[in-house]
């Protein structure tokens, strides 16, 4: 491919990606809508529309007739015109959601793995969960999902190299050093397979659900571990080795005790003893100290609270994070951070990752508010 026809590929598939977005952001949407929410011409938001609605993704929706001039067709997303399956790789379980076009999780599903499993284990599974997910396809009403489905995203636990596609000495797991997870499972499952962190996909799946103005975010998840995903500038933050996240690695008492990371006294060893004695509430004081000194780092508008041992007492853990938030505001005038328990629940790493697959499709760059 010349660097032309590259260049003129990019800005088709952008210009695509601004008017999915609409799409995405308003229930429905004339040709000006577009215009307006993303600096296209006239012209450019015509054969993007008409592109997309000879795919099937969007369609027309009927016509507003304004006080002067001709009729304007109104168009509306197709969400049932493409599916992702998203992946939710813990240490005991694996979570598989399908997801539509519109960020809608049709279908959840968790199983058990076996303790400490293999990479061929692990794909066992996905393989037996996404032919249960298309063998239910036409029960749910949505017909041949195989010739609608993008691919599989999977978020996993971490360290990840998430440029290469590789699982790096994943914590409590011993058979994953250098596992080239994406290659692998799109050799074994025949789909296309992003692949990230855990945390990543789940702060990528609160963006969706907030829009534009979701700001910089991060998701805290407290599931046989501790991590931090960030939504920073518009866009999941990864790191420079794509390995951003760690946060339950972050030394809070230096004489603590021993991690399995190799370091003493990290967030999560010192929260995980307090869970393990029975005290939760010493333990959600633990993240929270932890929460806001990420806050004094960052500066975040919003922190997303999420995980399976989280959501075991969510009510505790939001007490104590928001106190501590609160109580630690040195100019609570102007220095305000939102926090709340995830609205996807137990299945916000799932969607998240089927949402990546999505983006690498159909992406959402960002927009002003409609």
């Amino acid at each position: 491919m010349t660097r032309v026809t590259a260049d003129v590929t990019f800005l088709r598939d952008y210009n695509q990606a601004l008017v999915m977005a609409v799409g995405r952001t308003a229930r429905t949407f004339e040709r000006s809508t577009v215009v307006e929410a993303t600096g296209l011409t006239p012209q450019a938001v015509s054969k993007v529309i008409a592109r997309l609605t000879a795919d099937g993704l969007i369609r027309p929706a009927g016509r507003r007739r304004p006080g002067i001039g001709k009729p304007a067709v109104v168009y509306e997303l197709v969400p049932d015109s493409r599916y992702a399956i998203g992946a939710h790789v813990a240490r005991r379980t694996l979570r598989l959601v399908l997801v539509d076009l519109a960020g809608t999780v049709h279908h959840s599903a968790v199983s058990p793995l076996p303790r400490d499993f293999t990479p061929e284990q692990l794909l066992d599974a996905l393989s037996t969960g996404i032919d249960t997910l298309a063998g239910i396809d036409t029960l749910a009403g949505i017909g041949d999902l195989r010739s609608r489905l993008t691919g599989l995203g999977i978020g996993m636990i971490g360290p990840l190299d998430h440029a290469n596609g590789l699982v790096r000495d994943a914590h409590g797991l011993r058979h994953w050093h250098d596992v080239p997870l994406r290659e692998i499972a799109e050799k074994r499952l025949c789909l296309p397979v992003h692949l990230d962190k855990d945390v990543t996909a789940g702060i990528t799946a609160e963006a969706w659900r907030h829009g534009a103005t979701f700001g910089d975010a991060a998701l805290i998840m407290v599931e046989s571990g501790i991590g931090g995903g960030f939504w920073l500038g518009g866009a999941a933050h990864r790191g420079a080795h794509t390995n951003a996240g760690e946060f339950g690695h972050t030394v809070v008492d230096l004489t603590g005790p021993r991690c399995v990371c190799g370091r003493h006294g990290c967030l999560e060893i010192v929260h995980q003893h307090a869970a393990e004695a029975g005290d939760v509430a010493h333990a959600a004081r633990v993240l929270a100290v932890g929460v806001v000194n990420l806050l004094q780092t960052l500066d975040l508008a919003h922190v997303v609270l999420a995980g399976a041992d989280l959501l075991r007492h969510p009510q505790t853990y939001l007490a104590a994070v928001t106190e501590a938030v609160g109580a630690d505001a040195r100019r609570a005038d102007w220095l305000s951070t939102r926090v709340a328990l995830s609205s996807l629940g137990a299945d916000v790493i799932a969607a998240g990752a089927a949402m990546q697959v999505l983006d690498q499709h159909y992406g959402i760059p960002e927009l002003a508010p409609i």
